[in-house]
């Protein structure tokens, strides 16, 4: 076994360590931080149930194919391949809904073709905007996100044309 494996145990162990030789009463200040810890969880779950839920029924009622269909002629004329859209919608949304379409994906144009690469390359390079700013500002209990949203998008969107793009210029597809 390797020095990594031991790196967090010792970590955590010098912690310890190191509260109790400074006279912190280490096993009050973990229970405080798992109180907090556990309200912040009850505090942002309203939010991530109304996500899960919307991501459910948006993939259940065929609503991801509609929009799917109503963007390939948009994605073909930008050069992003059509069969990976239910991908560039889903990710900003979910990201165990957008893992499972990427498995998919791989699984029926393969990782080495085009579709398989702008699916991993767009997988890796956006973010799960919606869950981002539920957990992040929920937690912190901010209500405006102001810019975020907007920006955040535009973010995924970039990645979503970059993908293409960038499979298309380095790997020559």
């Amino acid at each position: 076994m390797g020095f990594t494996a031991w790196l967090i145990p010792l970590i955590i162990t010098g912690l310890f360590g190191w509260g109790l030789a400074c006279g912190v009463d280490v096993f009050d200040c973990f229970l405080q931080g798992a109180k907090e810890g556990l309200r912040t969880a009850a505090s942002i779950a309203p939010a991530l149930v109304c996500l899960l839920t919307a991501v459910t029924m948006l993939r259940a009622s065929g609503g991801l194919a509609v929009l799917t269909g109503f963007l390939r002629p948009a994605a073909e004329a930008l050069g992003f391949p059509a069969e990976a859209l239910p991908l560039a919608l889903l990710k900003p949304v979910s990201g165990s809904g957008s893992t499972a379409l990427l498995h998919q994906l791989l699984e029926q144009y393969g990782p080495d073709g085009f579709i398989g690469r702008v699916a991993s390359v767009l997988a890796a390079s956006s973010e799960t905007t919606f869950y981002a700013i539920a957990v992040y500002y929920g937690a912190v209990q901010v209500r405006r996100t102001r810019h975020t949203l907007v920006s955040s998008l535009a973010g995924d969107a970039a990645a979503m044309l970059m993908s293409a793009l960038s499979v298309r210029l380095l790997l020559g597809a």
